[in-house]
């Protein structure tokens, strides 16, 4: 177990503070990363301003901007896992095949963080890219990756974030959330009709080792259409359960 000594309570403090940033909170007062972060006025702002003087920030007065710099810790994490490396070249290869764009990802905690995509074309408002991050209860992948934990993880992961209501599909009930994970267990995929963004719609399978464990989340994106979901499961699904079989013999 790692002493309380030796730990780094300012490192922890400044990296709470970059999380504090968003797609929904770009811009940042010190009192309002403050409040994000959980800190102290004056903690948060010696934070902010030794990111800003080594240029992980931008101070215009007021408002604290993160800076590209911040993508080299990100990128780094990215390159130095295997994960990424293995899978990118088989969804490539599957993307070209079916004609549609597929990514891969992981649970970090309440949101799915991308590691690899191969674009066909663009479904959704916002480009997506590994270190794209999206909410896990109402994607395909997030929803995949909940059923492989203890369902008591599972409801708290859950709970532990708002759960906003993205479109008029969108389901935000937790006992119906929950009930979907033992269908998604049950079946072995997941079906998401536009509960992410409308006109958006995605099938997703685990991506386990030979152990079983699930490491990770494969799916593809789809436009909206007259097709009924049933069928694109049907058209979709071998596709990605074959490139399931052949990487769990090489994932660990």
């Amino acid at each position: 177990m790692v002493g309380e000594r030796d730990i780094m309570g300012g490192l922890m403090k400044g990296l709470t503070v970059i999380e504090a940033f968003s797609a929904d909170r770009p811009r940042l007062s010190i009192a309002e990363a403050a409040a994000a972060a959980g800190l102290d006025r004056a903690t948060t702002r010696r934070c902010l301003l030794t990111l800003s003087e080594m240029g992980y920030a931008a101070y215009d007065g007021k408002f604290f901007t993160l800076t590209p710099r911040v993508l080299r810790l990100g990128t780094g994490c990215l390159a130095a896992m295997p994960l990424p490396r293995i899978v990118q070249p088989v969804i490539d290869k599957l993307s070209l095949e079916i004609g549609e764009s597929t990514s891969v990802s992981i649970l970090d905690e309440t949101e799915i963080v991308y590691v690899a995509r191969a674009a066909q074309r663009r479904v959704m408002s916002i480009s997506l890219m590994p270190g794209s991050r999206l909410p896990a209860y109402c994607t395909s992948m997030g929803r995949v990756l909940l059923a492989a934990l203890e369902p008591d993880r599972a409801r708290h992961v859950l709970e532990s974030a708002p759960r906003p209501q993205r479109t008029e599909r969108t389901v935000t009930d937790i006992d119906a959330l929950m009930t979907i994970l033992t269908q998604t267990r049950a079946q072995g995929y997941s079906l998401i009709d536009q509960e992410v963004e409308v006109g958006l719609r995605s099938i997703a399978v685990p991506l386990t080792t030979a152990r079983g464990q699930t490491v990770a989340a494969l799916n593809v994106g789809l436009a909206a259409s007259a097709e009924t979901m049933e069928a694109l499961a049907e058209r979709y699904l071998p596709a990605l359960r074959r490139v399931k079989a052949e990487l769990v013999q090489v994932l660990v």
